[in-house]
Parts: C-alpha cells; sequence; structure tokens
C-alpha cells in the first residue's frame, strides 16, 4: 500500500484550476433548490417537514431542502442500525477499510464539486472550501490505513502451554453528530471512524449544511457501502438529538459542537436508561478560546500575519481560530499596529467571488451573537478595525480587531465564533503563557518567538491540545498534527491521530491453553 500522505491544496493562481472551480460553482448552481429524502436502511424517505438550507451569503438562495427526521423515523433508523451491526461488525476490515479508499478517489475526482458546495452551503471561500474538501479526502485515507494496522490487534504476552490474543472489536450503533464549519470533513472524518472501525451510524449533520452530507452519503454506497451502515436523518436536537442520545441501544456518541450542546449530550448520555446494559461512550469536541502569543524576540511581521490569518480565515469560524492575542509590552505597539493594517486589507463578501478573503457567518443566529460581542468588545477595549455588520442580503460581518483588553474581559474568555480578535498585553513571557492558560478551553495556541528557552518553556507550560510555534494556531493536517483539546475543548479526542479509531472499538481478551 502507498503510505498516506496529505492531499495537496489547490493552487488557484493557476488559470486551469480557477476555470475548473468556476466550472464546479455553475454545476453546483444547476442543482440548488432540490429535495433530499432521509437514507434509513438504503431507503430514501421524503417527509412533508423540511429543513430549508440557504446560502448565508445570499439568504434568498436555497440550497435544498432536506428531509427532516421525526421520532418515529429515528427509531426506525435506530433498530435498521442495530441489526445491520450483526453483520457488519462481521465484516472483514479490508473490505471496510476498501470503502473508504473508493470514496477517497471519488471524491477526489468531484473535488471541485463538492468545495463549490461548501461555497454555497457554508460560505467557504475558495481556498477554505478546498481545504475542507482535502481534510475529508485525507480522513478516509488515514483511517482506512489505520484501521488495517490495528485489524489483528496488539501484540501480548504469551507463557509456555498458551496463547493469548488482545483484539478490538467494534462498539455497536453509534450517533454522529456533526458541525455545519468542517461540514465535510468533520462530518465525513467522523462518521468513517466509526464504520470502518466496524460500528453502524445515524449520522445527524448540522441543521445548516445537510445537502453536502447527502452528497457525502451518495459518494458512501458508491464506494460499495452497505445499506444500513449509515444512516442519514437530519432533524432537530430537541426531536431527534436528544431521543437518540438517550436510547438504550446507542452506544456512543460522537458531537462536534459548542461547549453548552456537548456538555448537555456528555450529561444526559452518563444517565443508563431502562434496557441500556453498557455505559454509553461519549466523543466529543466542543470549541477553544485560543490564544497566539507574542513574544519581544520575535518576528513581528510574521506574528501579525499569523493573528490576522488565523482570526479572519473562514470568518473566525474555526474551534481552533485565534480569538485572542497576548502580546508583550516591549512590542505591542508595532504588531498592533501592523495587524491593524492588514486588517483593514482584507476584503470580505460573497464567497463565490475569489477576491474575497473571507465570506459571510453562517446564520442570523450566529449574525445578531457576534454583533452583539463586538458591542461588548467596544466598553471593553479599544475597537482597532471592523466593527460593522450587514445581514441584508448574507450575514457579512467585517474583520475585526478589539486592543487593550484586560485578560479577565469576556472578549477574551467566551467562545464568540466569528471574525472577532482580541488583544492583551503581557509585561512578561511568563505572564503572557500565564494569561493564555487563563480559559475554560484548552485547544490550540500558537507562540511567536525566536527565544528557544520560551518555546520549551510553552512545550511545557501552554496547556492545549495542539501548540504550533512560528506559525498560525489553525490548520491542523490529518495525520500530522493530531487534532483535539483539553478541559471544556472535549473529550482530548485527537482527530487524525494514531489513537482516534481505538474511541470506536474495545479491546477483548482470549487465552487458550495449548
Amino acid at each position: 500500500m502507498i503510505p498516506y500522505k496529505h492531499e495537496p491544496f489547490t493552487d488557484f493562481s493557476q488559470e486551469e484550476n480557477k476555470k475548473a472551480f468556476q466550472e464546479a460553482l455553475k454545476l453546483v448552481e444547476g442543482y440548488l433548490g432540490q429535495d433530499y429524502p432521509l437514507i434509513i436502511g438504503g431507503e430514501r424517505i421524503m417527509t412533508e417537514d423540511k429543513l430549508v438550507s440557504t446560502n448565508p451569503a445570499n439568504k434568498e438562495e436555497v440550497v435544498g431542502r432536506v428531509s427532516k427526521a421525526s421520532r418515529d423515523l429515528a427509531e426506525k433508523a435506530m433498530k435498521t442500525a442495530d441489526e445491520t451491526f450483526n453483520t457488519w461488525r462481521k465484516v472483514k476490515p479490508e473490505f471496510r477499510a476498501d470503502v473508504l479508499f473508493k470514496a477517497a478517489a471519488i471524491i477526489r475526482r468531484r473535488k471541485h464539486e463538492f468545495s463549490a458546495l461548501l461555497t454555497k452551503e457554508a460560505g467557504k471561500p475558495w481556498n477554505e472550501a478546498d481545504a475542507d474538501t482535502a481534510e475529508a479526502i485525507d480522513f478516509l485515507e488515514f483511517y482506512g490505513r489505520q484501521m488495517l494496522k490495528l485489524k489483528d490487534g496488539i501484540p501480548v504476552e504469551s507463557r509456555p502451554g498458551e496463547y493469548n490474543r488482545f483484539d478490538y472489536i467494534p462498539l455497536g450503533v453509534g450517533v454522529v453528530i456533526s458541525p455545519w464549519n468542517f461540514a465535510l470533513a468533520i462530518m465525513a472524518g467522523t462518521t468513517v471512524a466509526a464504520l470502518v472501525t466496524g460500528n453502524t451510524v445515524l449520522l445527524k449533520p448540522a441543521s445548516t449544511t445537510p445537502v453536502v452530507a447527502y452528497k457525502f452519503i451518495e459518494v458512501l454506497e458508491e464506494a460499495g457501502m452497505p445499506a444500513g451502515v449509515v444512516n442519514y436523518i437530519p432533524g432537530s436536537g430537541a426531536e431527534v438529538g436528544d431521543y437518540l442520545v438517550d436510547h438504550p441501544r446507542t452506544r456512543f456518541i460522537s458531537f462536534t459542537g459548542s461547549r453548552e450542546v456537548g456538555t448537555r449530550i456528555y450529561e444526559r448520555a452518563g444517565k443508563v436508561n431502562e434496557g441500556q446494559i453498557w455505559l454509553k461512550r461519549v466523543i466529543a469536541e466542543m470549541g477553544g478560546k485560543d490564544t497566539i502569543v507574542v513574544d519581544s524576540e520575535a518576528d513581528l511581521e510574521l506574528a501579525a500575519q499569523s493573528i490576522v490569518k488565523s482570526a479572519f480565515g473562514f470568518s473566525g469560524q474555526k474551534c481552533s481560530a485565534c480569538s485572542r492575542a497576548v502580546i508583550h509590552e516591549d512590542v505591542y505597539d508595532q504588531v498592533v499596529a501592523r495587524v491593524e493594517e492588514l486588517t483593514k486589507e482584507l476584503t470580505y463578501g460573497d464567497p463565490t467571488d475569489q477576491s474575497n478573503f473571507a465570506g459571510p457567518v453562517i446564520d442570523q443566529n450566529s449574525f445578531d451573537k457576534i454583533m452583539s460581542y463586538i458591542e461588548i468588545g467596544k466598553q471593553e477595549g479599544r475597537l482597532v478595525a471592523g466593527g460593522e455588520g450587514d445581514s441584508s442580503k448574507g450575514y457579512f460581518i467585517a474583520p475585526t480587531v478589539i486592543a487593550d483588553v484586560a485578560p479577565d474581559a469576556r472578549v477574551m474568555q467566551e467562545e464568540i465564533f466569528g471574525p472577532v480578535v482580541a488583544i492583551a498585553k503581557a509585561k512578561n513571557f511568563d505572564e503572557a503563557i500565564e494569561i493564555a492558560n487563563n480559559t475554560d478551553y484548552g485547544l490550540t495556541g500558537a507562540v511567536i518567538t525566536n527565544n528557544r528557552h520560551h518555546l520549551e518553556q510553552a512545550r511545557e507550560d501552554f496547556h492545549v491540545g495542539n501548540l504550533y510555534f512560528n506559525r498560525g494556531c489553525t490548520g491542523a493536517i490529518v495525520g500530522y498534527q493530531p487534532f483535539g483539546g483539553f478541559n471544556m475543548s472535549g473529550t482530548d479526542s485527537k482527530a487524525g491521530g494514531p489513537d482516534y479509531l481505538q474511541l470506536h472499538m474495545q479491546g477483548k481478551t482470549t487465552s487458550e491453553m495449548l
């Protein structure tokens, strides 16, 4: 087998790539507004109640109308997944991995189409959409190979006259609740991690981005996934999500989203319901409040560029986004001035236009929340750039910088999930690390310094799951930088890492006397 290597990003400065993406946008525009069914056991089921997916850059444009699962249909899906598990768990890991490899090949052939759909449905600029699709391919390729490494278990010792084995077996039915911000990559990664390890899946994608999830299920079917292994059941969290989290036949829940919803799932999953014979496992990734620390001995241009790109890529709608910068007082004014200049140069608008660096935020609720935090930030610090928003056509917010903020200010502590970065001053490097650690989260962080002692100090003391030196704090690559955080950022489930698949399995020891 060819060794794993991550999917390269598309160079859109080349004219043929630019034309290919524009053609893909036309292709996607040709099927906007269609109706999509649920998929349960391979059966397409249309419902009257629909989730309407709209383009966040043009809210009048309907991307698709997706059938909405009721509680009865969720129960039907559970029974189907439960029955299918009895056969799927015995299917050879090689076959399961092959489904992933074939799906990767299909998406690679349709790469620009999936990226264009992300531009329309999630509001992703070209480069961000392309990276999302590449990451989905990476998850498929990486997890397929990881399963082949684990298929024969882990060697254990045997004494004379005995033969011992330690094997991994699947858990059962998993409920996958995926987010809208990486509507293809995280949705695909969490789904296939459960699938390739021999589990069956109930997939409840984010209500704002259900069409790209439907298209992904079609790819899995084309790649040879049997009916009933992954069941596509979009629906409301209150009606379908809670029901499935509580269900006695649910074996595990894989969730990516807000802290509020994640902690609620964790609490509900901890209750043993009537008929339940196991403790449910929860795999959760719940966001962050991520800091870039700039030392006095730093490349100041690199620092400013890293802050701006990490804060405003995809309008700050990444759990890894830089929402806080802590800058040494000796270089504070210089870095803030350069961040201001770079931010004011950014263009934002319709992401179908390649010239726009940033696009919209996802919906009206996000727009309202982010704008309210900007108002809070104006009271807590000095507005350096941005601050404006316009939701008349789409949900657009200018990249916003708020400087001179106290470490305990709300905009330094609470997850905003939008194009807003707060900046605080530190007297020295020790204080900078102390401020960086003073949140409830622990997902990503970055340190910009040329001082080797300070880098090693940060390696030991900066308490985040993904720490980057002399670069931005976003853009983890599957298999290269396993991704997941500490504290309220989740259960330290390192997606794209060497031990992620084991979270979806349990170890079984067999001992035979010879």
